[in-house]
């Protein structure tokens, strides 16, 4: 646990976590282990109804160690007011490299408030690779040019529910209203297959952590998976960095990868402020 000792409870012989929001605390809890790439996973059922301002989020991190360069590889997930469907936003940096955000967010083809959907990273020395349920749905590609803005160093994993109200729901136009808490976000089926390290001698355990995870690309590599991903994208991803021109007049430079941004595939489909282009009325009633 790191925070909110009251709004933690263990179910289920401790197989699940509830994190609770209220209006004195959010909460959450972190691994023990410190781990150089691996396969992550939680199963996630979040608050129902109205939910604006809350996040919730499972993700990779190792800022405790490293505060000004710190890594980190993010599942957020951005709540929203009654009959909105919650959003899930990717992200990764490194080294500190929190000025040049590389945020994807997506609208899901299911409600993730009835019932248990599983969300997973798949980070190695090349890639890193997020899941939702068996469907891989972004690549990043590790580039030359990205160099220290790669994660390279030992990260830990983290659960935590809190309140995002500057900024989750349009910009935080709505923020969090205390009189439907307490917003309770549920976890469980975690999966924590990586290469654990010794944080304090990292130089001695990282060689034989280095390939850690590097059989699990395999997987990705197959035209299923990744006719499943591309399909997953053009549908769903509502925001990427890659196509957003007014931050980035020059695109960062994985974004000229396959599967990794998208931006020659999916271009058409996004404005120059990288969200995605609403469909004319008439071409929408065509279609149906």
């Amino acid at each position: 646990m790191i925070f909110g000792d009251g709004n933690l409870a263990l179910l289920r012989d401790g197989r699940r976590v509830h994190l609770t929001l209220d209006e004195s605390t959010g909460a959450g809890f972190a691994s023990q282990d410190v781990f150089l790439h691996g396969f992550f996973s939680a199963a996630v059922k979040l608050p129902a109804e109205y939910a604006a301002g809350v996040v919730v989020a499972f993700y990779l991190s190792n800022g405790d160690t490293y505060e000004k360069t710190h890594d980190e590889v993010d599942f957020e997930f951005l709540g929203n007011v009654r009959g909105r469907e919650w959003r899930v936003q990717t992200n990764v940096y490194g080294n500190g490299s929190t000025a040049a955000g590389r945020e994807e967010r997506y609208d899901l083809p299911f409600d993730p408030t009835d019932e248990f959907h599983h969300y997973s990273i798949l980070w190695t020395r090349h890639r890193i690779i997020f899941y939702v349920d068996e469907t891989p749905i972004r690549e990043v590609v590790r580039t030359a040019a990205m160099g220290a803005a790669f994660p390279a160093k030992p990260m830990s994993v983290y659960a935590t529910i809190w309140d995002g109200s500057a900024w989750a729901t349009l910009g935080g136009r709505y923020r969090v209203n205390y009189k439907y808490a307490p917003f309770v976000a549920e976890f469980a089926d975690l999966v924590l297959h990586g290469c654990a390290v010794d944080p304090l001698s990292v130089e001695h355990s990282a060689p034989a952590a280095a390939s850690c995870g590097d059989e699990e690309e395999e997987a990705v590599s197959s035209a299923a998976r990744r006719a499943r991903m591309a399909a997953f994208r053009r549908g769903h991803m509502s925001y990427s960095y890659c196509h957003d021109r007014r931050r980035y007049p020059v695109a960062l430079s994985e974004c000229a990868l396959p599967g990794a941004g998208g931006a020659a595939s999916l271009g058409r489909l996004f404005g120059p402020d990288g969200m995605k282009r609403r469909r004319p009325r008439r071409a929408r009633d065509a279609s149906s």
